[in-house]
Parts: structure tokens; C-alpha cells; sequence
């Protein structure tokens, strides 16, 4: 992989390898909201069945599959919860990036549309 260009701006390939790097994934209430409805859930369903206190215990997070990717990763490169996602997932790589990010995704680097 390239290395990281901290100014760049990427587009995502959708390869799902964010997806299976463990830690906690925040959701908000109005995410929570979303999802459920997405899921045909109530939230408190949603909450009880696909969430857990956060590492700093602040917040709630998406659980993780035993192999430490999302809950919601389905197949090869599937989210569930796609339309839905949240805003922390659609974030990655441009919003935010964690140490060794570009050893594992698969985006590319756009080029920067030039300002007038």
C-alpha cells in the first residue's frame, strides 16, 4: 500500500477491511434510531441485541463478531446496514484514521478538486 498522506483525500473500494479491525464503533442515539428502523427493530431491541458498552464506558458501540470484525459485515464485503451506517464508519479513511490503516484499506487517493 502507499503510504498515508495526511492531507489526501480517499475513495473508499468498499473492501471491508476497516470493517474487520476490532475496537469499539460509536453509535448515536439518532444512529440507533436509524438502524433499528432499517433493521425493522424497535431500539430497545436493537440496543439489547446489537450493542455494547464502549471500551471507555461513555458510550455505546457495535458489537463485534468472534473474529473481532462488525457485527454487521456480511459475505466477503457486505454491510448490513449499508444506508444506514454510522457516521463513524462513513468517516474512515477521510475524517479519521487509526495507526496502520494504510497497510489494510484498499482506497485509493483522489485528486483534490482545485479551489477557485
Amino acid at each position: 500500500m502507499p503510504p498515508d498522506k495526511p492531507d489526501a483525500t480517499y475513495l473508499c473500494q468498499r473492501c471491508g477491511n476497516c470493517c474487520r479491525w476490532p475496537g469499539d464503533v460509536i453509535v448515536t442515539e439518532p444512529e440507533i434510531k436509524a438502524i433499528a428502523n432499517h433493521l425493522k427493530l424497535d431500539a430497545t431491541e436493537f440496543i439489547q441485541r446489537f450493542t455494547r458498552l464502549s471500551a471507555n464506558r461513555q458510550h455505546l458501540s457495535l458489537t463485534e463478531s468472534e473474529n473481532g470484525a462488525c457485527i454487521f459485515l456480511e459475505g466477503k464485503n457486505t454491510c448490513k446496514i449499508q444506508p444506514v451506517k454510522p457516521e463513524q464508519c462513513r468517516g474512515f479513511p477521510n475524517r479519521w484514521r487509526f495507526d496502520g490503516w494504510r497497510e489494510i484499506c484498499e482506497a485509493i487517493e483522489i485528486e483534490s478538486q482545485p479551489q477557485d
